[in-house]
């Protein structure tokens, strides 16, 4: 599976914007994908994370609510809309899938996933 992740830039607190990850490879409608970010001097943390059906989602604490992960499994695509953004939320963000068809369980750590997109920069300012 091949990653490109897009739709970071800059925007005002309080704003919206939406990334979006394409993928590529026969087994992507099975895999388990996921949302991390990384800022500046920090660990690469979980933001969300999709089973392959849609049907089972998770998200860090600091996003829950605001926001929301989807996928388009025809489009071999996956969404990350972000709203209610705030300066916390600058980091690229890389999306990520996971080895192995139909598994049911949303992991919530890097380790948890074998391919990496490139990342796009989110940038939020005050």
């Amino acid at each position: 599976v091949q990653l490109q992740a897009s739709g970071g830039g800059l925007v005002q607190a309080g704003g919206s914007l939406r990334l979006s990850c394409a993928a590529s490879g026969r087994t992507f409608g099975s895999n388990v994908m996921g949302w991390f970010r990384q800022a500046p001097g920090k660990e690469r943390e979980f933001v969300t994370g999709i089973n392959w059906s849609g049907g089972s989602t998770s998200y860090a604490d600091s996003v829950k609510g605001r926001f929301t992960i989807s996928r388009d499994n025809a489009k071999n695509m996956v969404l990350l809309q972000m709203s209610s953004l705030k300066p916390e939320d600058t980091a690229i963000y890389y999306c990520a899938a996971r080895k192995g068809e139909r598994i049911t369980v949303v992991s919530r750590t890097p380790m948890g996933y074998d391919y990496w997109g490139q990342g796009t920069q989110v940038t939020v300012s005050s």
